[in-house]
């Protein structure tokens, strides 16, 4: 048998849905950044902070301890209990610690189980154009339908009630919403998710709500969607301790819904992952009894850098829109002409500096840049200087 034929035989077994996704922009874009030295990455959604020596020290201590073994489905119950106190101190909701909440490993995991457990085969849901990488990728997986409702730079890149009720349809199961959004920096109105909330109650959907960047806001105050007015049955809340905490490495989040949902998640998790790890358990309860002061000083550098980044691209030409949260900026490349990836990836060739091709999140990312600022101010003022020279060498 020929090697051709091998391979071919090979595929055959690879499901049609593996096989239908695209594999992601960002990666793609990252495995040639690796053949190229000396680079500054504005690409890496990633705290640049190492997680602080508080919470790194709870984890040691929990391994001297022997705390080296599995945990209950659920997670540790003690763990449980203070988010359900998180919950309650900054968006005073009641979730039950025993029954209504799910430790994950990272928010990812969160969404691949919220999804897997309300879809059946072709159910839609509905998701903002652009998006995080693996909303769609997820959806597919789980067997559902994404709808794909553009956003765009003079609406500040929201999604509105009135674009989603135009495409609800029998087969709708859920909303699916990320704010702070990788990869905008968008934060939703707290009036216009009433409305998507009100749309929810209307046409009986869930809401998965992605609120991974919650803590990272600027200027503003985050709406938590489940502590909307009547929202919190038809909501499922995904949170995780990556971004605020700089915890990324440790993979530890959580899923909060109401019982039954949360039963239904944890029937897939047992068998896929069992638990989250111990030691990042520990770390978690570590970080949200004693975090707070930490959260506000890593935010408070993000908001300086965010600044500094917004009046520089635009000083270039580099329009941009003034996000509200998470650690990105997403200009405009218009003014070259050039298509994301031919910008991303000239710009990495010949100027050394690292950002992500909008359209690798989704269609209505083309023609932007996903540009994060999570390192230092050094790095960005030299990345910016650079991208500064290779915009006036290009501008059309």
């Amino acid at each position: 048998m020929s090697h051709s034929i091998q391979v071919k035989a090979l595929n055959s077994f690879i499901s049609q849905k593996v096989n239908n996704i695209s594999p992601s922009g960002i990666r793609k874009f990252f495995d040639l950044l690796s053949s190229v030295e000396g680079v500054i990455s504005l690409g890496i959604g990633e705290p640049d902070f190492i997680t602080p020596w508080h919470i790194r020290e709870a984890a040691i201590y929990s391994m001297e301890k022997g705390y080296t073994m599995y945990t209950s489905n659920y997670g540790l119950l003690q763990l449980r209990q203070e988010l359900a106190k998180y919950l309650k101190l900054h968006y005073e909701l009641n979730y039950h610690p025993e029954h209504e909440i799910l430790i994950t490993v990272g928010t990812s995991e969160g969404l691949d189980l919220a999804l897997r457990a309300i879809l059946n085969p072709d159910d839609e849901v509905i998701i903002p154009d652009p998006c995080y990488v693996a909303y769609v990728p997820d959806i597919i997986l789980a067997g559902g339908v994404p709808i794909s409702i553009p956003t765009c730079k003079e609406n500040d890149f929201v999604i509105s009630a009135s674009d989603i009720e135009p495409r609800i349809t029998k087969q709708t199961r859920a909303i699916l919403i990320g704010y702070p959004s990788n990869p905008t920096g968008a934060v939703m109105p707290h009036e216009e998710l009433l409305k998507i909330a009100k749309l929810a109650q209307k046409y009986n959907l869930l809401v998965i709500s992605d609120e991974i960047y919650a803590r990272l806001v600027y200027g503003i105050e985050h709406t938590c969607f489940a502590s909307l007015p009547g929202m919190k049955e038809q909501t499922i809340l995904l949170g995780g301790f990556s971004k605020a905490y700089a915890m990324t490495g440790w993979r530890i989040g959580y899923v909060v819904a109401n019982q039954e949902l949360i039963e239904a998640m944890t029937k897939i998790h047992q068998y896929t992952m069992l638990c989250a790890p111990i030691t990042a358990q520990m770390a978690a309860i570590e970080a949200l009894k004693n975090g707070e002061r930490e959260i506000e000083r890593m935010r408070k550098e993000y908001d300086g850098r965010r600044r500094l980044m917004v009046k520089r691209l635009n000083d270039i030409g580099l329009s941009c829109f003034e996000p509200k949260g998470a650690f990105y900026t997403f200009p405009s490349i218009e003014i070259t002409g050039m298509s994301s990836e031919e910008f991303a990836e000239k710009l990495l060739l010949e100027e050394k500096v690292a950002v992500v091709p909008g359209s690798a999140f989704g269609q209505y990312g083309e023609g932007f840049l996903r540009c994060c600022y999570a390192t230092s101010l050094a790095n960005i003022e030299e990345a910016l200087a650079k991208m500064g020279r290779f915009v006036k060498k290009y501008k059309k």
